[in-house]
């Protein structure tokens, strides 16, 4: 593949950050805003805040009420319809076609993205909590992986910043493995979430409360409040929730210091051996088919975990046959990311004169409360679990197979009439990073550009499965106590990529014969080369992760740009 270099200066850079999902965005805003000329480049197609075609359509207005996908259809999306919820004629438009853009399963791996500027930032659940150092001290505790570079108050303060910025609804609890944020106005629970909360600590001591999301309850920096219509997914034309489509890359345009290049597909990073350090990126044009070269001072990676890590693996060279950042062995290993899709549900009986209003876009949050200490120490497994869960009341679709209630009136009267309050909350939990966990590059398979692909590798080993055991059994246990009937648990299989919050491969560590990036998400091999999306983790936690990268990406940016004015870059 040739590269077309002409007109080097005229494509250089003072940054070039890969990648325009959550972390791109916010490396983007940052390092503009710092006064960087900086080039944003996207492998997908350009989507500006306000460009959902669906977001305001009713079910009536599509074809197929927004329910089924005809199968034909569906033959492209194999991987992209496991999840059950993406295939919907509402939200089809964001996900990749699996066979354009193939990959290789040694074991099933649900690789679930979307390529279009704001990427899954567009996409994400908006769940944010903060780490503590519960989870930043675990590897070092237990001897799983190896230990953070990093502690709790080197990222405080950039949590603090991020959430401000953003904007996450959510309740203090003053809890030290869950801190609190500098949040807006909480949203409600419901009487029966209430009741399972107040249930729960008298009886457990553990605490529940609304789920922490990137939803605006007060608007902020020209974004709207949050509707309570729950179509996130589709794209929110308010901007009532943190995408980079709404927030980060508007205020990096404002600087007049981005250029946003969409359609541009990052084939690999130049590396200059003589000076130690990357000097450009190679990009072939989505579009037009023309392959070209850009230059910059500091490169950021933010492609995603997997996006990035076949960027560096196809940067391989004389002095990193492997690709770019594999001298300590490190590189592709330690694939992680949250089993769930386990738990229990019930029917409460009580509070039938009781409803709600609108249609939250979060559930509640139930906070981790095992292996916090010797008390709650387990013998079966390692690191914890917490859920995510909501109440409701059942409604006219029970009806659908109750049909002998009748016709006529007395059927219609039935259908308005809400039916008992159920209640169901669904595990996340720790993986380990296990060093077998893997990526590899494939040139055998190639997408419908003619680049490489990943082959991956990777599987939920015993603990995560004691675990899931565990929660089943606890989740059952605190409906029961709490007055639940038709306690049952469930367990619909979970396997890695199906969550979502793919991290590792990459990851940060204190030595660079052990890892990839230095406590400054800094490539030990290219130090003016920073990874702060989900590749620089180094060990999964069970929260979701996004606040944690923007946090990291804030953090990093500041340190790239106060090296360069020291000459350092």
């Amino acid at each position: 593949m040739y590269f077309n270099s002409k007109g080097q200066e005229e494509n250089t850079y003072d940054a070039i950050v890969i990648g325009s999902g959550i972390s791109g965005g916010w490396a983007a805003k940052e390092l503009c805003e710092k006064g960087l000329k900086t080039l944003v480049l996207e492998r997908g197609r350009m989507v500006k805040h306000g460009d959902y075609p669906t977001a305001m359509k009713e079910p009536w207005e599509f074809k197929y009420r927004d329910a089924t996908i005809p199968a034909e259809e569906l033959k492209d999306y194999e991987k992209q319809n496991r999840t059950g919820y993406t295939m919907r004629e509402s939200t089809k438009h964001w996900w990749v076609k699996d066979t354009e853009h193939p990959y290789t399963e040694v074991k099933r791996f649900d690789w679930i993205r979307g390529y279009h500027v704001g990427g899954r930032s567009l996409l994400w659940g908006r769940h944010s909590y903060r780490w503590s150092d519960l989870d930043f001290e675990a590897n070092a505790r237990d001897g799983f992986g190896v230990d953070w570079p990093i502690r709790y108050n080197d990222i405080e303060p950039w949590y603090d910043y991020v959430e401000q910025f953003a904007g996450i609804q959510g309740q203090a609890e003053g809890l030290p493995h869950l801190p609190d944020g500098k949040f807006q106005p909480p949203m409600a629970l419901n009487c029966v979430e209430e009741h399972l909360r107040d249930s729960m600590k008298q009886n457990f001591g553990r605490t529940l409360t609304i789920g922490r999301t990137a939803n605006l309850t007060q608007g902020i920096n020209g974004r709207g409040p949050c509707q309570y219509r729950n179509r996130c997914i589709r794209g929110c034309p308010y901007g009532a929730y943190f995408s980079s489509n709404a927030a980060t890359l508007p205020a990096a345009e404002l600087t007049g210091n981005m250029t946003l290049r969409p359609n541009s597909i990052v084939h690999s990073i130049i590396y200059d051996p003589a000076k130690k350090k990357a000097t450009g990126v190679r990009v072939l044009d989505a579009e037009t088919g023309e392959s070209l070269e850009f230059y910059s001072r500091i490169i950021f990676c933010n492609a995603s975990t997997l996006g990035t890590t076949l960027i560096l693996m196809n940067s391989a060279n004389e002095q990193f046959p492997d690709g770019l950042g594999s001298s300590s062995g490190q590189l592709g290993h330690n694939l992680m990311d949250h089993h769930f899709r386990c738990g229990a549900r019930g029917i409460h009986e009580g509070f039938a004169d009781r409803y709600y209003s609108g249609r939250r876009p979060t559930g509640f949050y139930i906070v981790r409360f095992r292996n916090l200490d010797k008390a709650s120490e387990r013998k079966d497994y390692l690191r914890g679990y917490g859920y995510q869960g909501a109440g409701s009341r059942q409604d006219w679709t029970a009806g659908v197979q109750e049909l002998n209630v009748g016709l006529g009136a007395e059927f219609k009267s039935k259908l308005i009439v809400p039916g008992p309050w159920q209640l169901g909350m669904n595990a996340f939990g720790e993986c380990l990073p296990y060093y077998e966990n893997k990526v590899t590059l494939n040139k055998d398979v190639q997408d419908k550009f003619g680049m490489p692909t990943l082959t991956i590798d990777c599987e939920f080993k015993e603990n995560e499965m004691a675990m899931r055991k565990d929660a089943m059994a606890a989740a059952a246990e605190m409906l029961e106590a709490a007055g639940f009937k038709d306690v049952e648990t469930f367990d619909d299989n979970s396997w890695p990529g199906l969550g979502i919050h793919e991290m590792g491969t990459a990851r940060m560590g204190r030595d660079p014969k052990s890892s990839v990036l230095n406590s400054w998400n800094q490539m030990w091999d290219a130090p003016n080369v920073f990874i702060t999306d989900g590749a620089c983790m180094t060990s999964a936690a069970n929260q979701n992760p996004s606040l944690t990268y923007m946090a990291l990406t804030a953090r990093a940016a500041n340190y790239a740009v106060e090296e360069m004015k020291k000459m350092n870059l």
